[in-house]
């Protein structure tokens, strides 16, 4: 069957790559207008105007043992995504992470000639590099954000091209809040501990109990404490209400189900799950810990075959440990507190890590990410043209 030289199949397994496909589709479609754009995704690739095929959200998981409940859907989405590439062959295929999903459906648009571009790479220089072979056979072209990646393609002759941290696209001045006029400016207020539980119901249920408890213990030294628990776009807030409202009766927990740049402005710390908004937390410069638990199962195999030595992405583009990691037992609610009690307690420390992260921001490339992926996307389209 001849190629539909103006549909694009796109695939976004997380909130985040569906935000930053969106971004990139309003690119290419600034670019060529004609451009007709098909997948799976959620609310933000609907938005762009992706005829969405299946829902992202049915689909995301984290942690090995956790796949298990998500492969009837993972099977249906694949068989949704073959049926659709037979019935009319898309000019190109963007994938964006989500790798064991997505290098399943490389291997199939290949099959198929379809080109393929992959925009944010999986991580396999920390875990799972022989990946790197179903890459080489399945991948036309990597687009990578971190800063080390290309090279690291490069060394095992594919194609890839760093264009910078599509978070770096967004990045917008913080808003005026009350009573600091300034961003973390609350060294004479009370302290405000932003929470950041992640963006998927079974990470946020390994995680936010163990945010909640700690901050249950900090409201113990610091009576006047407030607390800004953010709620992601894909995330009802009644549902993680279910999991603070106990907590409401002794410490001051507001629920922030709107932009996430309200915590950044108004937080003196951060307590973040690991992942993406660690990034972002560090583009505006807030001193943060990162914290992270999946089931125990998951963790004895996943440490097993993790070959880097920190699990945030702060600390990995840094190569060192600019902010505390905790992971696993060592995030136990005493731990937590005490961390970020030690940073509450040193303004000075806050101020060493804001240095350490806008070095960091520096590495992350400038704007421009969703513009450079989008050149490389219409090349390989009008090269396989």
């Amino acid at each position: 069957m001849p190629s539909d030289a103006k549909t694009v199949m796109i695939i976004a397994g997380e909130t985040s790559g569906d935000v930053h496909g969106a971004h990139l589709v309003a690119a290419m479609r600034q670019k060529d207008p004609s451009l007709a754009f098909s997948g799976i995704g959620g609310p933000a690739l609907r938005a762009a105007g992706v005829e969405i095929l299946m829902d992202s959200h049915d689909l995301s998981v984290v942690g090995i043992t956790e796949v298990a409940a998500k492969i009837p859907n993972v099977l249906a989405g694949i068989s949704i995504i073959k049926k659709k590439l037979r019935q009319r062959r898309p000019c190109l295929m963007i994938l964006i992470d989500f790798p064991d999903f997505n290098l399943h459906i490389a291997s199939i648009a290949k099959k198929m000639g379809v080109p393929v571009l992959y925009y944010v790479s999986p991580q396999i220089w920390a875990w799972r590099s022989g990946r790197i072979h179903k890459i080489k056979r399945c991948v036309d072209h990597m687009a990578v954000i971190l800063p080390f990646e290309a090279d690291y393609y490069r060394r095992h002759n594919i194609p890839a091209t760093f264009v910078g941290h599509p978070l770096m696209d967004g990045c917008r001045p913080l808003p005026q809040t009350q009573p600091a006029a300034q961003p973390n400016a609350m060294e004479n207020t009370a302290p405000v501990v932003g929470l950041l539980p992640g963006s998927r119901r079974s990470e946020i249920s390994r995680n936010l109990p163990y945010m909640l408890a700690s901050a249950s213990l900090l409201n113990r030294k610091y009576p006047d404490i407030r607390f800004l628990l953010s709620v992601a776009p894909s995330i009802s807030s009644e549902w993680i209400d279910s999991y603070a409202g106990p907590y409401k009766k002794t410490c001051r927990i507001e629920i922030n189900a709107g932009d996430i740049m309200d915590v950044f402005a108004r937080a003196t710390v951060i307590l973040a799950a690991s992942g993406t908004v660690t990034l972002e937390t560090a583009m505006y410069g807030v001193p943060m810990v990162i914290m992270y638990r999946v089931s125990p199962v998951s963790y004895f195999l996943g440490s097993r075959l993790v070959n880097v030595a920190h699990i945030g992405l702060v600390n990995i583009i840094a190569g060192a440990e600019v902010v505390p990691e905790l992971i696993q037992k060592s995030a136990s609610p005493g731990n937590i507190a005490r961390t970020i009690s030690g940073m509450l307690d040193d303004p000075a420390a806050r101020e060493r890590i804001r240095e350490k992260l806008a070095h960091v921001k520096t590495l992350m490339g400038g704007a421009g990410a969703s513009g450079k992926t989008a050149d490389i996307a219409l090349s390989l389209i009008n090269t396989t043209a």
